[in-house]
């Protein structure tokens, strides 16, 4: 009998796009809350969050991936992700339409990413599955909330309005 390799992933809504990330990475999900705007960043950086005494960057990824600006609706959440870095992980909140699910895929049911045709930059990620007759997009959190990652867009992107 052999064992087949699955991972978990948290399914989430980004405009009409289901989206993923490793379950390991993701440490709570809030209700929206009230986010702390910083002068001159980015638009696609909303602000922060206080997470228990802790200040946690926001990142509107629909608005960093081109699909417009994710509104505040009962579903909305912020997904609070923790990612290894040299001497302290990175807390970093997620702005979601929604959340769905915890899905657990197996490795023969992730496709390698599209060379075009996403919204998202096939290198940001790890693959797609099918999931309920669509697509499911799963994030390489670890490429799209990279140090020189952010670094870059935050240089091309102009000043959020104040």
């Amino acid at each position: 009998m052999s064992v087949v390799a699955t991972s978990k992933y948290l399914a989430f809504t980004l405009g009409g796009e289901l989206f993923a990330v490793d379950i390991t990475s993701a440490r709570e999900i809030l209700d929206f809350c009230e986010i702390t705007r910083i002068p001159h960043m980015p638009s696609f950086i909303r602000g922060v969050v206080n997470l228990r005494g802790n200040a946690v960057t926001v990142v509107d990824l629909k608005q960093q991936f081109g699909m417009g600006r994710t509104e505040r609706t009962i579903l909305t959440r912020i997904i609070i992700l923790e990612l290894p870095q040299d001497k302290h992980p990175l807390l970093i909140g997620v702005l979601a339409d929604s959340v769905k699910e915890v899905l657990e895929l197996e490795e023969s049911q992730i496709e390698p990413p599209p060379l075009m045709g996403a919204q998202v930059r096939s290198d940001f990620l790890k693959g797609v599955a099918r999931h309920k007759g669509g697509f499911l997009l799963l994030l390489d959190e670890h490429k799209v909330f990279a140090p020189e990652e952010l670094e870059r867009v935050r240089l091309a992107a102009p000043p959020a309005p104040r």
